[in-house]
């Protein structure tokens, strides 16, 4: 038994005397070296959906509404009517002005006759020129009478034209809180047509991105912008682009932002006023450096990378960036040159001075 646990003793006895304390084993790290490339990020705005001619349908005349000719959410076109007014009394105002224009005109026929007459009359000596000058006053007079019958008829005629009310636009009718039978007057909420061939989502645009593009000679016009997509909230794409068609003079001292409308195109009608969502305008940079952004570590105000030294060990370096990004990558703008090595999966675990082994 002795000669059989011998070897076991002596391997043990050797083995508790050469113990030495558990040395760190050194991290391996993803590094990557800087260059300077190309890239487009994609600046998201929140926007709301309008159409690019919502029109407010109010009575131009008061009485009772006969008949309502739409639905809520129902398509119509320019002309389609939507309300018809109870006519009975501008109808008949108008057949009034109608027979007050023909006795006025009657009249002028009258007097016309009459200084014509006065006229052949003075030219023999028979009147005197009083008596012509009053024919052709009185003529005068039954010309303006007449055109002021005519003005009164035209407008009897277009208050009967009021009470017919059309669309003023194509698009789909929004709300209808009007029934059939009740009274309206010129304030009266009858709807609103939302023309939505064409869409607009506003939303507002930091200065800052100007006078980056200004920094960059890039052309800060809104022609020079290109397409921008909008985003549902469920984060679904809408298929057609939008172009920005307007951004305002001036930058709103309290927000430090220009309101902007990107136009979209509506043919399948699947755009409605009031939805929400983001606007994503493209940018595309040249010649920069671009790092990932788990490469970045946030510290308080800062932002810090570990740049890899000739000793492979690891060492903190401030960058600035630019305000935007991509889910994966940043512009850096300075803190590094190009040929440095960064750190990149693992920044947030990399101590400063540590050993990063390649």
């Amino acid at each position: 038994m002795t000669k059989k646990f011998l070897p076991f003793a002596v391997v043990l006895i050797l083995t508790a005397c050469g113990s030495e304390s558990p040395r760190p084993v050194p991290t391996s790290y993803a590094t990557l070296t800087i260059t300077k490339s190309d890239i487009t990020l994609p600046l998201k705005y929140s926007a709301s959906l309008k159409g690019t001619a919502d029109v407010t349908i109010k009575p131009q005349v008061s009485g009772q509404l006969m008949e309502v000719c739409i639905t809520e959410g129902q398509q119509v076109k320019t002309g389609d009517v939507l309300f018809r007014i109870d006519s009975r009394d501008a109808q008949l105002e108008l057949e009034s002005a109608e027979a007050n224009l023909l006795a006025a005109q009657a009249q002028e026929s009258s007097a016309k006759l009459e200084y014509e007459s006065n006229k052949n009359l003075y030219e023999k000596g028979i009147v005197s020129k009083y008596m012509l000058d009053n024919a052709l006053n009185t003529y005068k007079q039954r010309k303006a009478s007449v055109a002021q019958a005519k003005a009164v008829a035209d407008r009897a005629r277009v208050n009967l034209g009021y009470c017919t009310i059309t669309s003023p636009v194509t698009g789909l009718i929004g709300s209808v809180p009007v029934f059939a039978g009740d009274q309206v007057n010129t304030s009266t909420y009858l709807t609103m047509v939302s023309g939505n061939a064409m869409m607009y989502a506003e939303f507002s645009v930091n200065e800052s991105i100007l006078e980056e593009r200004a920094t960059s000679n890039e052309n800060t016009s809104i022609e020079a912008f290109p397409d921008v997509s909008f985003l549902f909230k469920s984060g679904s794409e809408y298929p057609h682009k939008g172009r920005i068609t307007s951004m305002t003079g001036m930058v709103d001292r309290a927000t430090g932002a220009l309101t902007c409308k990107a136009t979209f195109p509506n043919p399948e009608g699947t755009l409605y006023s009031g939805i929400q969502g983001t606007v994503v305008i493209p940018i595309a940079i040249s010649n920069v450096m671009v790092v990932p952004q788990n490469a970045i570590v946030r510290l308080q105000d800062k932002s810090l990378v570990y740049k890899v030294g000739p000793d492979s060990c690891a060492y903190s370096a401030i960058v600035t960036t630019v305000g935007f990004s991509n889910d994966r990558n940043l512009v850096i703008t300075s803190g590094l040159e190009v040929g440095d090595v960064i750190v990149t999966e693992g920044a947030n675990n990399v101590m400063e001075g540590q050993r990063v082994l390649f």
